[in-house]
């Protein structure tokens, strides 16, 4: 599996193998395709993301063209980091409404036996998360609880399959494999919501936690490129 990361390090390479500079003219993409060996859209891609980060400028007429020095000790780690911020969020994104119509459901549908073994799960992943251990584990226990009381598998099987496409590239993004973790109190609050039949709070709490976690990736992002 080619990982986003590859393709902005590739074209660094060819940047400066070819010794492009400032105002220079990039290859053509066909032409990256095939000195590059990555597929037209993801090659697209990235020179959108270097645009955005005004790294090039790309116009019909004039091709892209490099508007900042880009070497390996200048740009790559911002471009990663900018690349594993990216892929986060838009996880989040799709993620976000899933969670809270699953949080809706598990409030309405839950039975007893239900509502005892999220409470147990939530306790699990407080107990490990206060003993400074890996929660990650526990995490996904707790939210697979809320999952099957929801009544519907799909929400389960979609945000696995989700987690897992971004999982498989960013086991720890920006290398902190515990990022979200100041959310974690929060989930008693959640678990009561839910077993005490309170919708709204309990949609309420869900979009918080996935909102802290957006906003705390997009703030380490911002310091680690500013110590690029």
């Amino acid at each position: 599996m080619t990982a986003p990361r590859d393709v902005p390090s590739a074209l660094i390479r060819l940047i400066e193998q070819d010794g492009l500079e400032v105002g220079d003219r990039l290859p053509p993409e066909l032409e990256l395709v095939d000195r590059l060996g990555f597929g037209r859209s993801t090659i697209r891609e990235t020179l959108k993301m270097w645009e955005s980060m005004g790294v090039v400028s790309r116009n019909k007429g004039a091709g892209t063209r490099l508007t900042e020095e880009v070497s390996a000790k200048t740009i790559r780690v911002a471009l990663i980091i900018r690349q594993e911020a990216d892929s986060l969020l838009r996880m989040q994104e799709v993620r976000r409404p899933l969670e809270i119509e699953a949080v809706r459901l598990a409030t309405r549908n839950a039975t007893s036996d239900q509502r005892l073994v999220m409470k147990a799960r939530c306790a699990e992943l407080l107990a490990v998360h206060q003993a400074g251990e890996d929660w990650r584990a526990a995490d996904q226990r707790f939210h697979n609880s809320i999952h099957e009381a929801s009544g519907n598998p799909l929400f389960r099987q979609l945000i696995e399959q989700i987690q897992a496409g971004f999982n498989n590239i960013y086991e720890a993004p920006f290398g902190r494999p515990h990022l979200g973790q100041d959310t974690i109190p929060m989930h008693r609050e959640l678990a009561d919501a839910i077993c005490s039949g309170q919708e709204d709070l309990a949609a309420r709490l869900t979009g918080q936690i996935i909102d802290q976690v957006c906003t705390e990736a997009q703030e380490i992002a911002e310091e680690l490129n500013g110590r690029c």
